[in-house]
């Protein structure tokens, strides 16, 4: 990288009055079909009632680039990143994520959005 160029993380807006949304990555390894719909049906109502959507919700992805992933891929939408935070670690997702326990190995992660 160029001296004095800083990464785009660290030239994103800083403005509290600029929205910013955050994107919650999730990919699992689903080894319950049948337990893991029903985590499913309890994790979107809880995304709901925190203010998230539903970007990507699994689905035949097109590879552009390298491996194809084997993983099953949602993208979940919120205004911020806090409240990305507050869904992820709020009592009723956590009740949702137990149902999920033996059904699927997961890995999630946000970051901010990116605002022009």
């Amino acid at each position: 990288m160029s001296a004095g160029v800083k990464p785009a993380c660290e030239t994103r807006p800083t403005d509290p009055e600029v929205a910013v949304p955050a994107y919650v990555f999730y990919e699992a390894d689903v080894t319950d079909p049948v337990a893991y719909e029903v985590y499913k049906a309890r994790a979107e109502v809880t995304v709901r009632e925190a203010g998230g959507r539903y970007v990507v919700r699994g689905g035949d992805p097109i590879t552009l680039e390298g491996e194809p992933p084997t993983r099953r891929t949602v993208l979940l939408e919120f205004p911020d990143v806090d409240a990305a935070q507050a869904w992820y670690t709020s009592d009723a997702y956590a009740e949702a994520k137990a149902q999920r326990d033996g059904a699927a190995v997961a890995r999630a992660y946000v970051l901010p959005g990116w605002t022009s």
